[in-house]
Parts: C-alpha cells; structure tokens; sequence
C-alpha cells in the first residue's frame, strides 16, 4: 500500500466531480435542515428544491459536520493508504465545521493538519486543489498546508445578492449589518475578508450592480495567470453572460468554472446568487 498526503475538504468547495475524482480529494458534508428534515448537501437535497423552500419562505438551517463524522472520515482516509491528512476548510467564521474537524483531529490514527483557509465555495476549492496536486508531487503535509494558504491568499471572492434577507435571517452578513437600513433600496455587493462577509458597494439597480461586479472582478484578475469560478443560485443565464464577457476581458485567464453553488451557501444568499472568486496562481 502505498503512503501519501490525503487532502479532506468539506462539501461547500463546490468541486466538480471529476476534479475531485481526479485528484482523490475527499469531501466532508455539511447538512441543510429543511422543515424537520436533516438533508445532507451534494447528495441528499438539490440546488432547485432548497431555491423552491426558500421562495415559499419555508424555515431553512444549516449545519455543520459531526465530529464524529470528521473521526470516521480520517480512519477512512487512513486506512486507505495516507500517513498524513491536510484537511481544509470554510471559514471558522461562517461556521463551526473547522472546530468539528480540529475535534476530530485528535483521535486520528494519522497526523491531521486542519487548516480554516477563511474562505468559501471554489475559493476554497482552488485551495484545496493546490493542495492536492503539491501532495502528488511528493510535498509533506505541511508543504501541503503552505500551498494551501499561499494560494487563499492570492484569492478573493465578490457576490451580488438580490436582498440581504436570507443573510440577515441567517446571521452571515456581520459587517454587512450597516447595509439593511437601506437593503430595499440598493442591490448590494459583497465581499469575504477576513473570513467574514463584508459590505463592498451599494448600486441601484442588479444590471449596474453586475455590470460593476465585473469591473471589479477584471481589475483583480489583472494580467497575472488566475483561475475564475462563476457561482450563482437559481440564476443560469445570469452566470453564463458573465462568465462569456469574463472569458473576453480577463487576459490572464487560465481555469474558468460556471456552477451553481450548493443547498448550504444558497441558503444564506437565496435565489439570483452571482458570485465570482478570482484565484491567482
């Protein structure tokens, strides 16, 4: 049996899943609690029905990973041939998931080096894919982990929402707070920083406002080699015309993913989600 660095990440990278076949990443689900009903993402509850509960305003939460579903993954991975775990995450911010897995950590039959990127969907996916590919190249765990955040550092993430309800309901917006007073009357942009999401810009109108999220998203790309993830929820057109226009103005372009983002993150954002992470190599 062969030893080698395993890379664990949680279901809200939002790989593809050839990506995540390719590069034998595996991937912890976090669940949605839809009415009475625990629905684990990525297998149990699609993008389309949770966007239906939430336009019906049908009681929706999230939650984190068990520490115990952490334990049992690292055995997995363990016994499956790896002597060391680079397991990466969302946020500590925006959920509990990095202390379910720093838990865990400690009853692993191999090293576990837990790592809270501060990011989200493919910004942490791009994270956790350069973790993957510095570990089939032969780097420790730890050469693993310095990849990892080098490259979270090289990322950033912008979205457009429709209306800061379904933040406010569930308790994501933290700076963002200032904008409610006036949530009705702008379309809001956003940002992660820190690990947290904060208010970028207030614009009037939703074609203004995507019209300046690609401003935004060109600027920071810049000429350099970066690798772009479109995301939306319950928005398709929306997300493939930005994308198009991306592909036209971004010279550095690498990588570019068009997917709707999963139950979890939907949740917080609601329907006409457009989000954009921009990942320097």
């Amino acid at each position: 049996m062969s030893r080698h660095v395993a890379i664990v990440t949680d279901s809200t990278a939002y790989l593809p899943a050839r990506t995540v076949e390719r590069h034998g990443i595996t991937t912890v689900p976090l669940t949605v609690v839809l009415g009475d009903r625990a629905l684990e993402e990525g297998t149990e509850i699609s993008t389309r029905s949770l966007a239906q509960a939430l336009q019906k305003r049908r009681p929706v939460t999230t939650s984190r990973p068990s520490p115990e579903l952490f334990a049992e993954t690292y055995r997995k991975v363990a016994a499956s041939g790896a002597d060391g775990i680079v397991s990466l995450h969302l946020s500590a911010e925006l959920s509990g998931t990095y202390d379910a897995a720093v838990a865990a950590a400690r009853e692993s039959p191999v090293p576990v080096r837990v790592v809270d990127t501060g990011m989200v969907a493919m910004a942490l996916g791009f994270c956790a894919v350069a973790a993957a590919q510095a570990a089939e190249a032969g780097a420790t765990a730890d050469e693993a982990v310095t990849v990892a955040e080098k490259r979270a550092a090289g990322t950033s993430a912008y979205f457009y929402v429709d209306t800061l309800d379904y933040l406010r309901r569930g308790g994501r917006i933290g700076a963002a707070q200032a904008l409610l007073g006036s949530a009705l009357a702008v379309k809001p942009l956003l940002r992660l920083g820190e690990g947290r999401i904060e208010p970028l810009e207030k614009v009037r109108t939703a074609s203004r406002a995507i019209a300046r999220l690609e401003e935004i998203v060109a600027d920071r790309a810049g000429a350099a080699p970066v690798d772009i993830a479109v995301h939306h929820l319950a928005a398709p057109d929306r997300a493939s015309a930005l994308a198009d226009r991306l592909r036209a103005r971004v010279p550095g372009l690498a990588d570019l993913h068009v997917s709707e983002v999963g139950a979890v993150i939907g949740a917080h954002t609601g329907p006409g989600l457009l989000g954009v992470v921009v990942s320097h190599r």
